[in-house]
């Protein structure tokens, strides 16, 4: 299967699971995979600490990025694979074992799938969604209140001590290298129409 795998990253809560989920709505189940950096989390007793013991997420020592380089070189060979479900330490959720399947299209989303060289030497596009820092923290609160059950003053201390941080230091230096920039402060529709019609043309020309 001739596969297009579509990298896109961004900072923490600028957008990025609600532009894919809109993405994938436009497409058949067959013809497009999403895999999230997002499970390749390492067990939270290897995650680094900050200076105050607090566990953080937010860099790329946080990642398996080596399991997560070998599953994206399977699926662009056509290979299926499982992935146990990361869900932060939630006690409200239990992890569901997900199943990959190649797809004509794959998008790989996180933080860090540019910064890896080994995961962005396989990216065929590379997508960056770029949102402004008080926009960020108003969906970061929700999302981690809600999703992983963070207070929020855990939420407010991980924004400034371990997001934006490392926002500046391993995020915004590499938003040249990507392809196309996405300004997501309010909406991306005309953004996503484009990305839609391009993949659109991809699948047809095969």
């Amino acid at each position: 299967m001739d596969t297009t795998l579509i990298g896109i990253t961004g900072g923490s809560a600028s957008g990025k699971t609600m532009f894919l989920n809109s993405l994938l709505h436009r497409f058949g189940k067959e013809d497009i995979c999403l895999i999230s950096q997002d499970n390749y989390y390492l067990p939270r007793d290897q995650q680094p600490l900050d200076e105050n013991g607090v566990k953080n997420f937010d860099t790329p020592q946080s990642i398996d990025h080596k399991a997560f380089a070998s599953d994206l070189r399977k699926i662009k060979a056509g290979e299926a694979f499982e992935r146990q479900e990361y869900t932060f330490n939630n006690p409200n959720v239990a992890p569901k074992i997900l199943e990959f399947k190649p797809a004509p299209i794959v998008v790989v989303e996180g933080l860090f799938v540019i910064y890896f060289q080994e995961v962005s030497t396989l990216l065929d596009i590379k997508i960056f969604i770029d949102a402004k820092a008080h926009v960020k923290l108003k969906r970061r609160i929700v999302r981690d209140r809600v999703e992983r059950g963070y207070d929020l003053d855990d939420v407010l201390y991980r924004f400034e001590r371990h997001v934006m941080p490392n926002y500046d230091k391993y995020l915004k230096p590499l938003k040249d290298e990507a392809d196309i920039i996405i300004p997501n402060n309010h909406n991306f529709d005309k953004a996503l129409d484009v990305l839609s019609g391009f993949l659109r043309s991809t699948l047809y020309n095969r």
